[in-house]
């Protein structure tokens, strides 16, 4: 191809005279230039043409094509504008074959010409592979297996290792060096490359270890202290895990900080058959007494008490009666308190609640006396985990224990107010 435009160039300068025709050597060399320059031009307006003409039908072919096949994953191609990129090579490869042609007499122009055209074209294959990487990430994602994975920091680190050798590419052209002496000279600089790029080295062994592990998922719950995040994993990148909070703030924490600190992922709690209420009660402890006979036929009444009250109060007569606590004794007999029957009330009552999953862990409890008084707590799990319904159902519960607790002649702790005082003064 070469030698036959420069052939034809050189039919224009054959002249005839005596002995035939005779190529001319002086004008032929004094309009170099202008051919020069000529081919040049009309080689941009073909590239142009063809970049023109890459875009508008191989792109929009391929398109259209990838529209109406059944599969997906040339979808994502399209969605990346993947083609896009790819129809750059075309009239790059083109100016980059014709340029010895256009130059040929100028080796210097066609070296410079050359280069800055090869960098294009690296240029070119850079955008293409990371585009490429992510229609991958979006592939993959798009499968519900993985989509709690962290896809995204797998693609970044791809597209991190094909950005540097393709820069280590671009400057071996323009330098004229080899790519092994930039390998080593960033072997040289480990140390240095090491402290630039430590966050993300150590977001890259903490993404690893988070998916190996099963450490977070997208999606999950999580409660990290240390940086105010109580929210949803919104993404898990290289560097990064994006946490949308309730308040709908963003809070984005250092991935390797998943594995260094503690935090809390509610992951058990949503794949379990509910969600945990425990809470307790403060009683004063001098409202604490025994049952007498009138609060005994008075919780009676009330039909979950009844039977075990009848049950319970016949088991320690019998009690008493064997161990000869009756009489002037009486003091040391068993008795019921008011406090044993607030407990039992409120067992029963959570057993009974539609609410309350009764599968699971279900008990009420007495803790330790405090200066608060004395902790009666609830401990049982909600049939349903929706944040709203698990609140309601709590306050449900709470406040029917508020309610009904001074029908056992017991009163909840509450620490006096100047106007408690005013009035005890008053």
């Amino acid at each position: 191809m070469k030698e036959t435009v420069i052939d034809w160039i050189k039919s224009f300068y054959f002249v005839s005279s005596d002995n035939g025709k005779i190529f001319d050597q002086a004008q032929y060399e004094s309009h170099t230039l202008y051919w020069a320059l000529g081919m040049f031009f009309a080689l941009l307006l073909v590239s142009v043409v063809m970049w023109f003409f890459t875009r508008l039908v191989l792109v929009q072919v391929l398109h259209l094509i990838a529209t109406k096949s059944r599969v997906t994953w040339d979808d994502h191609l399209v969605k990346n504008r993947v083609f896009r990129s790819l129809a750059h090579l075309v009239p790059l490869m083109f100016m980059e074959y014709f340029l010895s042609i256009a130059f040929y007499q100028y080796p210097r122009m066609q070296g410079f010409w050359s280069k800055l055209t090869y960098v294009l074209i690296i240029w070119a294959v850079m955008v293409s592979v990371t585009r490429a990487l992510s229609a991958l990430q979006s592939m993959i994602i798009s499968n519900e297996k993985y989509r709690d994975k962290p896809i995204q920091s797998y693609i970044q680190v791809g597209k991190i290792v094909s950005i540097g050798i393709l820069a280590i590419l671009m400057l071996s052209i323009l330098t004229n060096r080899t790519p092994v002496f930039f390998l080593t000279s960033l072997g040289a600089m480990a140390a240095i490359l090491v402290l630039i790029f430590k966050d993300t080295i150590l977001g890259f062994i903490g993404s690893i270890q988070l998916a190996t592990n099963d450490i977070i998922r997208i999606g999950d719950w999580v409660t990290m202290e240390r940086f105010g995040a109580d929210g949803d994993v919104e993404a898990i990148t290289l560097s990064t895990v994006k946490i949308r909070n309730f308040d709908k703030t963003i809070t984005t924490i250092p991935t390797y900080a998943f594995i260094s600190d503690s935090f809390k992922n509610w992951r058990g709690m949503e794949e379990s058959e509910g969600r945990r209420i425990k809470r307790a009660i403060f009683l004063q402890i001098s409202t604490i007494h025994f049952a007498s006979n009138e609060l005994i036929e008075k919780l009676k009444e009330i039909s979950f008490l009844k039977q075990f009250i009848e049950t319970r109060q016949k088991e320690i007569d019998q009690y008493n009666i064997n161990n000869g606590l009756v009489g002037e004794k009486a003091i040391n007999a068993r008795r019921m308190t008011n406090i044993g029957l607030f407990r039992r009330y409120t067992e029963y009552y959570l057993k009974h609640h539609p609410l309350v999953n009764k599968e699971m862990t279900l008990m009420v409890r007495q803790q330790d006396p405090k200066e608060n008084g004395v902790p009666l707590e609830i401990y049982c799990f909600s049939t349903s985990k929706v944040w709203e319904e698990y609140e309601d159902l709590q306050a449900d519960i709470f406040d029917h224990l508020f309610a009904v607790v001074s029908h056992f002649e017991l009163s909840v702790f509450e620490r006096p107010t100047g106007r408690d005082f005013k009035e005890k003064n008053g």
